[in-house]
């Protein structure tokens, strides 16, 4: 199932300065890009319910799981709530800058290009519309204040459109069997879910914990938590249909407390078939229409250029991290990614062959800067700079290795020690 969504019920000088030192800056931010990397390493957590919870027979977490595997929704429409609290600093902008500069701004620089409106999903919270008709119908709507951007996938079409700008995205759909899958957003709960049960592994608890109603449907909740201490992630919490076995909720909260990291969950929701007309979409007139060329489609051999990608997940857990493992290239090409322990307090670690991040005085102009970003640590492996959201955390020491994963600080330290 694909589900995409619908139509459901100071001085200028002063200024000028701090720009650009933030500009300059965010060359050195190595943490918050490792986010995006190990937030690739997510779990989830409890918070559902609307009312009393429903009677529901009994059922274990592995039939559970297999409910969830086994569940094949192909019509739904709806509107889902997503919120993202990773905790990063607040610089300004910097935040949401590094995570929309992430996904780039496609071909002509289009703010319709799927491929960079939807990182917005990685911060703060939104509100969604969601539809889905099969494989070959999907469609999300991400409601702004006062405008909406709209993915429609309807058939070997795909479009995105921003109200604000007016602008228009178009592209094909991938031929494959798979093509609903690979066009599909990265917000569903059943997305975070499926990513999640990835990860499930002998460091991992596995639960049934009573039941919930989540807009409207009674719900079974399993819940997911590390056995091993030292990691960040608190517990995992999926609220399952109890009738499709679609995830309905699920919820991130970290080990230290506090607030959801990630909260994403159904508001609304119907399985009925929706309207055909919820997929149609004709460019308004006067927009600007950017076209994605070759889209889905093979590499062209001749010209040696490689097609590009649908929108990825947000958070992409993949298998559970064995110990030992080895990534290859680490970022910019240096020595290779590995991985240090395993499960939860799995750490990925790598060489950027660099001097580490400018600090202190020694640092010049950025060196006070990011060390109010960062704590400054020390130990076997000498020093280094710890930067820390409310789930990952990276050391950086002084002579470029770099730690990073959903592990405490101490943890961080114990690591770049047992590598000296």
């Amino acid at each position: 199932m694909a589900p995409y969504a619908s139509d459901d019920s100071t001085t200028a000088g002063e200024a000028d300065e701090q720009r650009s030192g933030r500009r300059k800056a965010a060359r050195y931010i190595v943490p918050v890009t490792v986010v995006g990397v190990a937030a690739a390493t997510i779990g989830l957590v409890p918070a559902l319910a609307d009312s009393g919870d429903p009677d529901l027979p009994k059922i274990t977490a592995q039939q559970l799981i297999e409910k969830i595997a086994q569940s094949d929704v192909q019509q739904l429409s709806g509107t889902v709530k997503i919120s993202t609290d990773l905790g990063l600093p607040n610089l300004g902008g910097l935040e949401s800058g590094l995570l929309s500069g992430a996904g780039g701004q496609g071909e002509g620089g289009s703010s319709a290009d799927p491929t960079a409106k939807l990182t917005e999903l990685a911060s703060g919270t939104h509100t969604l519309r969601v539809a889905a008709d099969g494989p070959d119908r999907q469609k999300l709507s991400l409601l702004e204040n006062a405008a909406e951007y709209s993915v429609i996938h309807n058939g070997k079409d795909v479009w995105g459109y921003d109200s604000k700008s007016n602008e228009v995205y178009h592209g094909t759909a991938s031929g494959s069997p798979e093509r609903g899958k690979d066009q599909q957003p990265p917000a569903m709960p059943k997305d975070f879910a499926e990513e999640a049960l990835k990860a499930v592994d002998d460091t991992t608890s596995v639960t049934v914990d009573g039941t919930a109603q989540v807009a409207g449907r009674d719900a079974y909740k399993l819940v997911v938590e590390p056995k091993q201490s030292g990691s960040t992630v608190g517990a995992i919490t999926v609220a399952v249909d109890a009738k499709t076995g679609m995830p309905l909720k699920f919820t991130l909260t970290p080990a230290g407390g506090g607030p959801a990291v990630v909260d994403a969950g159904f508001t609304k929701v119907s399985f009925a078939e929706p309207a055909a007309s919820t997929f149609d979409f004709t460019p308004p007139k006067g927009a600007k229409v950017t076209e994605e060329k070759d889209a889905g489609k093979a590499p062209d051999k001749a010209s040696g250029e490689t097609p590009r990608k649908a929108p990825g997940k947000l958070f992409d857990l993949g298998e559970a991290p064995k110990a030992g493992n080895d990534f290859g290239k680490g970022p910019g090409g240096h020595d290779g990614m590995k991985t240090i322990g395993e499960g939860w307090t799995a750490i990925a670690t790598f060489d950027t062959g660099g001097e580490g991040m400018p600090s202190g005085k020694a640092g010049g102009e950025f060196g006070g800067f990011i060390d109010s970003l960062g704590d400054k640590v020390h130990g076997k492996f000498g020093s280094g700079t710890v930067f820390s959201t409310r789930l990952v955390n990276a050391l950086v020491t002084d002579d470029g290795k770099v730690y990073a994963g959903l592990v405490t600080k101490d943890a961080l330290v114990k690591a770049a020690d047992a590598g000296k």
